[in-house]
């Protein structure tokens, strides 16, 4: 009697595997496929949506309509200035306004992973979790501007990517505008590798506040102001107490702390008796 050997014995069940295996590979690319599907339905849907702001962005003073002019003309912007000048909400308004044009491919959001003096600790999840509370100021004025649903699926098509500082070494961004935000807190060392991230169609906007530093050292927003401001590619705005946008009461906070202070007796002699 002759018995088929190994090799031939074994096409069956191996044709039986490659069959398996193809079906399950069409099963997927179809779920792939009807959920993208599904998610430029919905973005088309959200584009549709009147509730978004779509009102024309516009400077409320000289230094606002100077950086407004900075990100969308010059390669690098730098804003320094104090809390309430409108620096964020500003860049994330045009991020958007220039994504949904198609002027750009994607938007890159990224700060320094420090606390405003204090440490948070352990933060639970995955690094989008952890770094999501550093974002939400950006993401406040992105919803606003693009509608929550076409926010979350760039989020989720990548077009929008919110990431630390550290993540940045090694990379490079192409067509994409990438906004660097509490650059006060970072290190010499880390603001060059973050300007020399950019690629082809790159756009840079660096903002920050010299007088909230969190970290030890030269701060590397002083640094690049020093040594990249002067540059014709380089456009630099330098806000001031005067240009507060956020409320009266927040220019007013700011012009008191930064205003000497008195000496006891003059502070004693001042308080009115009731």
């Amino acid at each position: 009697m002759t018995y088929p050997s190994s090799k031939n014995g074994n096409k069956k069940p191996q044709s039986r595997q490659k069959g398996r295996t193809e079906r399950r590979s069409k099963d997927s690319n179809a779920r792939l496929h009807d959920q993208a599907s599904l998610d430029i339905a919905a973005h088309e849907a959200a584009l549709q949506c009147k509730g978004r702001d779509t009102s024309a962005i516009e400077g409320r003073n000289p230094n606002q309509k100077r950086y407004i002019a900075g990100i969308k003309s010059s390669p690098i912007t730098i804003g320094d200035g104090p809390a309430g000048v409108g620096k964020t909400w500003l860049v994330a308004a045009l991020a958007a306004e220039m994504l949904e044009a198609k002027e750009i491919d994607k938007i890159l959001l990224t700060r320094p992973a420090q606390e405003a003096g204090e440490k948070l600790g352990f933060l639970p999840g995955e690094k989008e979790e952890k770094y999501e509370p550093y974002l939400q100021p950006f993401r406040e004025a992105l919803e606003e501007r693009l509608g929550k649903s076409t926010l979350e699926y760039y989020l989720k098509v990548g077009k929008i990517e919110g990431a630390p500082l550290a993540y940045m070494r090694g990379r490079t961004f192409k067509n994409c505008l990438m906004i660097l935000d509490e650059a006060q807190n970072t290190s010499a060392v880390q603001m060059k590798m973050f300007l020399t991230r950019a690629g082809e169609g790159s756009r840079i906007v660096v903002n920050g506040d010299l007088a909230q530093q969190d970290t030890f050292g030269e701060s590397g927003l002083k640094v690049a102001k020093r040594k990249v401001g002067y540059l014709p590619s380089v456009k630099l705005v330098e806000f001031s107490t005067a240009d507060v946008v956020r409320s009266g009461l927040v220019q007013e906070v700011l012009e008191a702390w930064e205003a000497p202070e008195l000496p006891p007796n003059e502070l004693t002699s001042n308080v009115k008796e009731v």
